[in-house]
């Protein structure tokens, strides 16, 4: 066995090629009960990201500034109900495990808060204020909600096995039916919404119809709650450990992350990647509306997100062969290059063969990217354990869903703002709007420049993640360990 010794962030280990942890593997119908959750989440909350802001603006017509002042307390928020929900995951004993039970608790009301969100009742139409406090209520509660139920599909992570390349294998899977569930529905939106809008028949023309929004998303919220509860019948979590089978305090799970430096690096990319991914998600539908006039070719590009499956598919492959940073890594590039496509495009007067290019070589790497960010989350609770001898998933992994949210709420809070000085003027009832060209450079900005810098800082990040030369041997040292307390 080839060893060799590295300087980790203080101490020294021995690094060498040690074999591959064995056992722990995790069924097929787990698998897919697993992918489940994600799936779940990303069916009604993609949506919630993408198109919350242009139902503000453009069907409940609020101003834009408004939204401003949401975004930024969301964002506060957010960087404390994360931690809460982990601490909460990290005291729970159930007969269910630790994180399975809030799939149960909680699916069904994170479901009634994003319908609010795409919801107008008539008592608030008369009323700015109404209206303001309205989306404040429902986005607020819909963002607070979902880390309840996303943070668990981190954290159970790595109890449902111990075993490095089964946690490839299960976050691809899951990514792969999280990026099905946006493929399917993020290109359905616009077209279902003005085609249940025309059912209903309330008097207001296409994307504009608030009954047709609230009806998709009341569908979108049924499926959410039966895929989530699908994830909570059909898993387990079979790694049980010293720490697993007690109320770890704060002042313990905080040593975790105590010289964790693979944690800060991906909770440092989590809020920056997805920062910029929500800046250019929530920009896409003003840029090809009101930018190129080809507002049906926006919907069309979402369509992209098929292309997702084919690169999260074969992570495994990729992984095997150059590693979990160098495989996110191309990814990264590939964002990169995406971005300055579409300022190619802009710059020959938004052309469509260039746009349609970009679009496909973002979303083929946004599939290497987000099924490992999981897996680098559970290597970081991983390494605490090992570093430090605290083990403590909810605490760590909260921070995912902490960083990312924060990211994105911030995100959304510069693209507000960024328009508001653009001067972006809102569209309501039935004439079209014509923006002044200081609000076109403004969603230019938001759709291409910023996303471009958290994507350069993403990989400016990640390339200082050297996690995979020790995992084979952080691993086995750690089922040793699991196998000593159990006994004792």
């Amino acid at each position: 066995m080839e060893q060799k010794s590295e300087n980790l962030a203080g101490g020294t280990v021995s690094i060498g090629k040690a074999r591959a942890v064995k056992g722990n593997q995790v069924p097929w119908k787990e698998r897919i009960a697993y992918a489940m959750s994600d799936f779940g989440c990303n069916t009604v909350f993609q949506i919630l990201g993408t198109y919350f802001l242009v139902f503000c603006t453009d069907t409940l017509g609020v101003a834009v500034a408004a939204t401003t002042g949401l975004f930024a307390l969301t964002a506060i928020i957010d960087s404390i109900d994360g931690v809460f929900w982990g601490q909460m995951i990290d005291r729970t004993h159930t007969k269910w495990g630790k994180s399975r039970p809030y799939w149960l608790w909680f699916s069904i009301p994170f479901a009634v808060f994003c319908v609010m969100a795409f919801s107008a009742p008539s008592f608030i139409m008369g009323s700015e204020t109404a209206k303001i406090i309205w989306i404040y209520i429902a986005y607020i509660g819909a963002k607070v909600l979902y880390s309840a139920i996303n943070i668990p599909v981190t954290s159970i992570l790595p109890a449902l096995t111990s075993n490095p390349k089964e946690r490839v294998t299960l976050s691809t899977i899951r990514q792969f039916f999280g990026n099905f569930g946006s493929a399917l529905f993020l290109p359905l939106t616009l077209p279902a919404v003005a085609f249940l809008g025309t059912m209903v028949g309330d008097g207001e023309s296409g994307t504009k119809s608030a009954p047709g929004w609230t009806i998709w998303a009341i569908i979108l919220g049924v499926i959410t709650v039966i895929a989530m509860f699908t994830a909570f019948r059909g898993t387990n979590e079979r790694v049980v450990t010293r720490d697993s089978k007690r109320s770890v305090p704060m002042r313990e799970s905080v040593k975790a992350i105590k010289g964790n430096y693979p944690w800060f690096i991906i909770i440092f990319i989590n809020f920056v990647f997805w920062g910029a991914f929500a800046i250019r998600s929530s920009a896409l539908p003003y840029y090809f509306k009101y930018n190129l006039g080809q507002e049906a070719l926006g919907s069309l590009t979402l369509l992209g997100t098929v292309l997702q499956l084919a690169t999260t598919a074969l992570v495994p492959f990729f992984v095997g062969r150059i590693g979990k940073r160098n495989t996110m890594m191309i990814g990264m590039v590939g964002t990169i290059l995406s971005q300055l496509l579409l300022f190619l495009s802009e710059k020959t007067g938004g052309n469509v063969p260039i746009i349609l290019i970009a679009v496909a070589c973002f979303y083929l790497s946004q599939g290497l990217i987000g099924a490992l960010i999981a897996v680098m989350l559970s290597d970081a609770v991983d390494f605490g354990e090992w570093r430090n001898g605290i083990r403590a998933e909810g605490f760590v992994t909260s921070f995912s869903s902490f960083s990312a949210k924060l990211g994105m709420g911030i995100g959304s809070m510069i693209l507000a703002a960024v328009l508001a000085m653009g001067h972006y003027i809102e569209s309501t009832g039935g004439s079209a709007v014509t923006q002044p060209d200081s609000a076109l450079n403004s969603i230019s900005l938001g759709f291409i420049w910023i996303p471009l810098l958290g994507y350069v800082l993403s990989a400016a990040a990640l390339a200082f993640n050297n996690v995979d030369k020790f995992e084979d041997q952080m691993a086995r040292e750690l089922e040793e360990k699991h196998a000593r307390e159990l006994a004792e």
